[in-house]
C-alpha cells in the first residue's frame, strides 16, 4: 500500500505567498491610513475650529487637541475593525455570519447603550461649542468645581475640598461657566442702621479703587470693586451690593481680599457691621416680700 506524504513546508510557503503577502499589503495598508488620516484630521481641525480671539492660545489648543483625540480614536477602532475584518476574510473565516452577529449584537447594544449613546452624543456638542474647556471653573446639576478633563463619555472634575467628580456627559442638563471671558465679584455687605450711608459708599468705593490700584493685585482686576446699590433693609441691617470685575478664576481670591480690606477699613472709620441679636423686654415683675 502506497502511503502519501504531505509536504507541510510546501504548503506553508503556498499559503504565505498566496495569503500571507496579502495579509501584511491589508497591515500595512490600515497603518498607513491610519497615519495619513491622523494628519489629516490635525490639518482640519486646526482650520476648522474657529479660535476665540479673547481666550488664551494655550486654552484653544487644549480644546483643538481633545477634538483631535476623540476623531483620531474613533477613526483608529473603523480602521482596526475593517483591517480585523479582511484578514478574517483572506484567512478563509466567513464574515457573512460574523457581520449578522454583530449587526443583532448591535440592535441589542442600542437598546442597551442607549444611556452611552445620549453620553457620546452630547460630549460630542460640549467640545465642538466649546461651552467649556479645560481648566474651567464650572458648575453643574449635581456638582461643581475644576475641570481636570474633557473625555467624549464624561466631565472630570475636582471640587474644593479635592473630591473628583466623574459626569457622564447625558447627566448634565445645565452648565453654569464660572470662568468664561471674565468673571465678576459679588458681594453683600450688612451695615448698622446707625450707620451714614454716604460714609459707607465713601469707604467702599476708596477701598475698591485702591485694590484695583495694588501691584500684587490689578492684573487681576478688570473693574475695581464699587458700591452698586442698597440692596436690602434686613432685621439688623442695611444691606449693600458691591460688584466688580476680575480676570476669569480671580473671582474668589478678588474677593477675599476685599472683604479683609473692607472689615479693616470699617474698623478705622467706625462703620458697625452687626450681627443678629434679641432685646427682651419684660413688662411688670413680681416682688417677693
Amino acid at each position: 500500500m502506497k502511503k502519501t506524504f504531505i509536504d507541510w513546508e510546501m504548503l506553508a510557503a503556498n499559503w504565505m505567498m498566496e495569503h500571507g503577502f496579502k495579509i501584511c499589503i491589508i497591515i500595512v495598508g490600515a497603518y498607513v491610513a491610519n497615519k495619513i488620516l491622523k494628519r489629516f484630521i490635525i490639518k482640519t481641525v486646526r482650520i476648522v475650529v474657529v479660535p476665540d480671539k479673547s481666550l488664551p492660545p494655550e486654552t484653544e489648543i487644549k480644546r483643538e487637541d481633545t477634538l483631535i483625540r476623540i476623531f483620531g480614536w474613533s477613526t483608529r477602532i473603523l480602521i482596526i475593525s475593517l483591517c480585523l475584518l479582511m484578514i478574517l476574510q483572506e484567512i478563509g473565516v466567513p464574515i457573512g455570519p460574523i457581520l449578522a452577529g454583530a449587526g443583532i449584537v448591535g440592535l441589542a447594544f442600542g437598546f442597551g447603550g442607549q444611556y452611552l449613546i445620549r453620553d457620546l452624543i452630547t460630549g460630542f456638542f460640549i467640545i465642538l461649542e466649546n461651552q467649556y474647556r479645560i481648566g474651567d471653573s464650572v458648575k453643574f446639576d449635581s456638582a461643581s468645581g475644576i475641570v481636570e478633563d474633557i473625555s467624549l463619555r464624561m466631565t472630570t472634575l475636582r471640587d474644593l475640598d479635592g473630591t473628583v467628580h466623574h459626569v457622564p456627559h447625558g447627566e448634565v442638563k445645565q452648565v453654569s461657566n464660572l470662568s468664561k471671558d471674565f468673571a465678576r465679584v459679588n458681594i453683600n455687605i450688612g451695615v448698622s442702621y446707625s450707620a451714614k450711608i454716604d460714609h459707607v459708599i465713601s469707604v467702599v468705593n476708596k477701598v475698591g479703587n485702591e485694590l484695583a490700584e495694588d501691584p500684587a493685585w490689578k492684573e487681576k482686576i478688570i473693574k475695581a470693586p464699587q458700591f452698586l446699590r442698597v440692596d436690602d433693609f434686613a432685621d439688623s441691617s442695611v444691606v449693600i451690593k458691591i460688584l466688580g470685575d476680575t480676570q476669569a478664576l480671580k473671582q474668589f481670591e478678588v474677593a477675599g481680599e476685599l472683604r479683609k480690606r473692607i472689615k479693616a477699613a470699617f474698623d478705622e472709620e467706625k462703620i458697625e457691621i452687626p450681627f443678629p441679636q434679641r432685646d427682651i423686654h419684660v413688662k411688670g415683675t413680681n416682688k417677693l416680700t
